[in-house]
Order: C-alpha cells, then sequence, then structure tokens
C-alpha cells in the first residue's frame, strides 16, 4: 500500500493579539522569581495611559459633582454631626451594589457585614429620633439631601472600583484634575439656571470667601477625596464608606464648641453603634470574608436538630409481633394414627 503523504498549505497567516491579552499571555509564561524581579516595570506598563484616565473621568465627574452637591446641600439645611451620620448610611448602599457588581473577593455579601451596616443604620435612626430643637422642617430636607448624596457616594465607589481594579492602575491625582476640568468646562451652564429658577441666587464672593472655598477645595475636597479614594482602593468599597462614620466624633466636638449645640443622649446612643460598625466591617475583610453569624446559625441550627432528633426506642419497651403465627397443638391420647 502507499504510504500517506501530508502537504502543507502555503498560505501562512500571522496574528497579532491585543496589548492587554499579550501583557497577560507574556505573565502566564513566566516563573515567579521573574515577576516578582519586574514587578515595578509591570506595574508601569499596566497603567492607564492618559486618554483612558480622561474617560474614566468623564463619566464620574457627574456623579462626583452630584453626591458633593448633595452634600453642600445638607449642610446648608441641617447640623454637621447630623449630614455625616446620615451620610454614614452610603454603607447599606454600597454593601448591596458591591455584591450585585463585585470588583474583587473582598465585595462578597455575608450576613455579618449586613448585620453591622445595620447596627450603623440603627445608630442613624437614633441619631434621627434625637431630632433637633431649631427648623425641625428644614432638618428633613438635609436629611433627604444627605440619603441622595450617599446613595451617589456608593454608586460612585463601587462604579470606579469596578472600573478599576487596583490602585496603581490609575494615577488619583491626574483623575481629579481631569474630574476638575471636566466640571469646570460643562457644568457652569449651572450658575444661570440655579440663579435663574431662583433656587439660589448669584453673587460674586469676597476676599473671605474666596480664602474658605480656596482652603476648603485644598483641604476638603481634593486631599480628603485624595486619600479617600486611594483608601478604597488598598481596602475595599465598603469599608471606605463605612470610614466616612470616622468624622461623627470630630463633628460632634466641632458642633459643641463653636455652635453651641445640644444633643441629647439619643445622639451618642447612635453614634457609638456607628463608630463600631466601621471597626467590625474591617475586622471581616481582614480575615478573608470570615463570616461569624453563619457560622453561628449553622452551630445552633444543628444543636436545634440534634436534640429533636428521633431517639431509639429500648428493647424491652419494643413491641414484638411473631410473622408466623403459632398454633397451639392438643395432644390426645386417645387418639392414635
Amino acid at each position: 500500500p502507499k504510504k500517506p503523504r501530508v502537504r502543507f498549505s502555503n498560505i501562512m497567516e500571522i496574528r497579532q493579539l491585543p496589548s492587554n491579552h499579550a501583557l497577560e499571555a507574556k505573565l502566564s509564561r513566566m516563573s515567579y522569581p521573574t515577576v516578582k524581579e519586574q514587578e515595578s516595570i509591570l506595574k508601569t506598563v499596566g497603567k492607564l495611559t492618559a486618554t483612558q484616565v480622561a474617560k474614566i473621568s468623564f463619566f464620574f465627574c457627574f456623579v462626583w459633582f452630584l453626591a458633593n452637591f448633595s452634600y453642600q446641600e445638607a449642610l446648608s439645611d441641617t447640623q454637621v454631626a447630623i449630614v455625616n451620620i446620615l451620610s454614614s448610611t452610603s454603607g447599606l448602599f454600597t454593601l448591596i451594589l458591591a455584591a450585585v457588581f463585585p470588583s474583587n473577593s473582598g465585595d462578597r455579601f455575608t450576613l455579618s457585614k449586613l448585620l453591622a451596616v445595620i447596627l450603623s443604620i440603627g445608630g442613624v435612626v437614633l441619631v434621627n429620633l434625637s431630632g433637633s430643637e431649631k427648623s425641625p422642617g428644614r432638618d428633613t430636607i438635609g436629611s433627604l439631601w444627605s440619603l441622595v448624596g450617599a446613595m451617589l457616594y456608593a454608586v460612585y465607589i463601587v462604579m470606579i472600583k469596578r472600573k478599576v481594579d487596583r490602585e496603581d492602575k490609575l494615577d488619583i491625582p491626574m483623575f481629579f484634575g481631569f474630574v476638575g476640568l471636566f466640571n469646570l468646562l460643562l457644568l457652569w451652564p449651572g450658575f444661570f439656571l440655579l440663579h435663574y429658577t431662583g433656587f439660589e441666587a448669584f453673587e460674586f464672593p469676597s476676599k473671605l470667601i474666596w480664602m474658605c472655598i480656596v482652603i476648603n477645595g485644598l483641604i476638603g475636597t481634593v486631599l480628603s477625596e485624595f486619600l479617600w479614594l486611594w483608601g478604597c482602593f488598598l481596602t475595599s468599597s465598603l469599608i471606605g464608606t463605612l470610614a466616612l462614620s470616622l468624622t461623627i466624633p470630630l463633628s460632634i466636638i466641632a458642633d459643641m464648641c463653636m455652635q453651641k449645640v445640644q444633643f441629647s443622649w439619643l445622639f451618642f446612643a447612635g453614634a457609638v453603634p456607628v463608630f463600631f460598625s466601621f471597626f467590625i466591617v474591617t475586622l471581616l475583610c481582614h480575615y478573608n470574608n470570615w463570616d461569624p453569624v453563619m457560622v453561628g446559625i449553622r452551630r445552633v441550627f444543628a444543636f436545634i436538630c440534634r436534640k429533636h432528633r428521633i431517639q431509639r426506642i429500648p428493647e424491652e419497651s419494643e413491641q414484638c409481633e411473631s410473622l408466623i403465627p403459632m398454633h397451639s397443638v392438643s395432644q390426645d391420647g386417645d387418639s392414635c394414627c
């Protein structure tokens, strides 16, 4: 029989992987020590370009502006401490959104995280029940603005972490620089809209107000937002969101010293669980999403099932029944076969 022959086609095709796939393919072929040696180079290669950072900033500048606008409106309508505590309710929205749109394993939903967030919400309820003696209507409006800002902050941090998975990929100062640039170029018609609708009259600020705006912009906005976003990248979105509750003690001291505001015992009873919920979530995320609440529920359930398990009846109390009927045979001595 003839030996089979193999013919190869003369047509050759060259394919090139995309840049993102090519980097991953190269890393998969490298050994672990080599990757560790070239870690700084890989960080530089994986960093987002200025064009990519500008695209991300363009999307998030509107959400960032609306969140800060809601927060500032809440500050103008109610007290600082109440606004900060109500803003900490963004932990609940962050927990839900992070579970629906996870960016890493730290965003996994657990019952322990839910109870920690509910503990924070319970503190918020106590603070709201404490109330304020003056202008209750304005306090209600300020509370609504705070809740809107809390939801927008949750959307902002969860979506940006889903877009950028590592902190070394995004140049955070460049990101906020583009956000400020887009706000300046795109949102300036809002001055005329707010002025002519009567929502907020525009007037040229004085030198003192200019100085307060610059200081607040540099420290209260740029520096605080930079550190907060960096902390969210290093930990998780839920920890970064609940970290806003750490401003509560300072807000209480500021209101007591500067505005002579008197708070009832409900306010302090609500501030304590909000403060401790941050540390609880930090411990849960540190121990790889350990869920002690679920572990406790399983142990209680197993204990209850063990107590109600059907026990075997002792042999002497069991009723025995013969399957073969036993008939008594009467012996008749007079009869014979």
